[in-house]
């Protein structure tokens, strides 16, 4: 039992002397400084390896990429910056849905919808309606989710540039309009409306309702008595009985 005691004793005696060294810090502050200075002289006088792959440089331990003069490779599945596409005409394919502004989670897209006049000439203008007066992209709040891409119903808007937010001294210059979205090769598809129909009037064929049975000879309740369908209007969605 004593001897269990004095080795329990010098145990502790042990623990505090340790303890009394490492709150000095200065141990501790002469080898940081020591590793510090190794690294300083190192890089001061080694020359530096410009390797863009930053883990693989050797010789010199600097591994800060100096910007801009050292860029590192963007991987194959980064999309870029936002840009928007015009059409043949060089007009943006934009139709101003929305729909880009509604989804963004950041909420830094704003839209301004106007109309097209109904004596323009284009074929484009008359069949879509609506365009941007303005389509403003905040890039300072901007997360580079695509998901703007995803829910644009025309193609108007791609990440496709490839091409990183510039640096800038002023806020407003990361606020980027029509004038600077709008770039890139005109886009067309076959679905385009105006190459389905000239104008935006009602088309020809008659309307109708999806999971809808539309025709005569309909009998409702059990009856012999017909239903006759008028097809020049939209046909109201009907519950049919069982007879």
């Amino acid at each position: 039992m004593g001897h269990g005691h004095s080795s329990h004793a010098v145990k502790k005696k042990e623990l505090v002397e340790q303890d009394v060294r490492e709150r000095s810090y200065v141990p501790e502050l002469l080898k940081g400084l020591a590793i510090t200075t190794r690294h300083f002289l190192k890089n001061l006088f080694v020359e530096r390896d410009p390797n863009p792959q930053v883990v693989d440089r050797e010789g010199s331990h600097v591994t800060t990429v100096q910007y801009p003069e050292e860029k590192i490779p963007y991987p194959p599945g980064y999309r870029g910056l936002h840009r928007l596409v015009p059409r043949e005409d060089g007009q943006p394919r934009c139709v101003a849905c929305y729909m880009c502004a509604t989804i963004c989670p950041a909420q830094c897209i704003y839209i301004e919808a106007g109309e097209y006049s109904q004596d323009d000439a284009a074929a484009e203008s008359r069949v879509i309606e609506k365009y941007p007066k303005q389509f403003v992209i905040d890039e300072l709040r901007c997360i580079v989710c695509g998901l703007c891409v995803d829910a644009c119903p025309k193609d108007a808007i791609r990440m496709d540039t490839y091409t990183h937010t510039p640096s800038g001294e002023t806020r407003q210059s990361f606020v980027w309009d029509i004038p600077r979205l709008l770039q890139g090769p005109p886009v067309s598809h076959p679905s385009d409306p105006w190459y389905k129909r000239g104008n935006s009037e009602q088309p020809d064929d008659s309307h109708k309702e999806a999971h809808t049975r539309v025709g005569e000879g309909l009998h409702l309740g059990g009856g012999n008595k017909s239903v006759e369908i008028d097809t020049s209007k939209p046909v109201a969605v009907t519950k049919f009985l069982k007879g």
